[in-house]
């Protein structure tokens, strides 16, 4: 058996791992085998999806998770959007000359597992998506939202979430550069121009890309708790986390409209723990 390099270091320091204060709900979690699901697309942005993987990964090691990846088909779903309008009024953009990874889908939206979390990531794809009036993402949140405990979205992959209902009279947040695009589509969302992630009863959504990660922290932190094993997993990783949600300097970088631009645009993470 193989393991990563996260999570044979959290082995080899068993001693470090203590439970100071968790709830009774989050002790239950720690014992509880919940059914992830993630969702792939062409055109998918890798870090929204192996960020969260990575932490995931390395606390499944304590923790039981089981995972599905969620596709339209099965097998090798890539990070290369298709040719797609950027910009409109303007041609389609070949973006054939990317680089890309392929990640491998174990499951359709038809055959998917009962899942306990869902996340959605953001990427280009979801441009072509919309353009193609491709709805199949929606309806597998609207076909599954009732039995989730929770449904999470990375960057752009909120713009499914809008689109499906859910976020409806709920907060959330999206990519800042993607701002305008975004937060055209839902009814009544309440769109949060500066934040890090935000939770609104059992969704969670975070800003662009790589806060997906600081995003995942925080929601295990709620789910299991973060000392020990959490705080242990974040530190052999070596990903020191922003934990204030309403740190966002890049809703001040963007020109996002409402942002506070009275905000810091410093970083003052740290390992977690210190």
């Amino acid at each position: 058996m193989r393991f990563s390099t996260a999570i044979l270091t959290l082995l080899s320091t068993t001693s470090l791992i203590t439970a100071t204060g968790p709830t009774k709900t989050q002790l239950s979690n720690r014992s509880k085998k919940f059914s992830l699901g993630i969702v792939l697309f062409p055109g998918f942005e890798p870090l929204d999806v192996i960020g969260p993987f990575e932490i995931l990964q390395s606390v499944s090691a304590y923790y039981p998770l089981s995972i599905s990846f969620i596709a339209s088909q099965t097998g090798p779903i890539t990070s290369r959007a298709p040719p797609h309008v950027m910009v409109p009024g303007q041609p389609p953009v070949d973006l054939s000359h990317l680089i890309a990874m392929d990640l491998y889908a174990t499951h359709t939206f038809t055959t998917a597992p009962p899942l306990d979390i869902l996340l959605i990531p953001g990427g280009m794809g979801n441009m072509v998506l919309v353009e193609n009036n491709d709805t199949s993402i929606e309806t597998f949140i609207n076909s599954r939202y009732s039995e989730l405990e929770y449904l999470l979205s990375v960057c752009t992959g909120s713009v499914p979430l809008a689109r499906s209902g859910v976020l409806k009279r709920r907060r959330a947040t999206t990519n800042k550069s993607f701002w305008g695009w975004v937060t055209q589509f839902g009814e009544k969302v309440k769109w949060v121009p500066s934040a890090r992630w935000t939770q609104d009863g059992k969704i969670w959504t975070s800003s662009g890309v790589a806060a997906g990660m600081d995003m995942t922290y925080a929601f295990l932190s709620k789910v299991y708790g973060r000392q020990g094993v959490l705080d242990n997993v974040m530190n052999a990783i070596e990903y020191a986390p922003h934990t204030d949600p309403h740190w966002d300097p890049f809703s001040v970088v963007w020109e996002v409209p409402g942002a506070d631009q009275q905000g810091s645009l410093e970083s003052c993470v740290k390992p977690v723990g210190w």
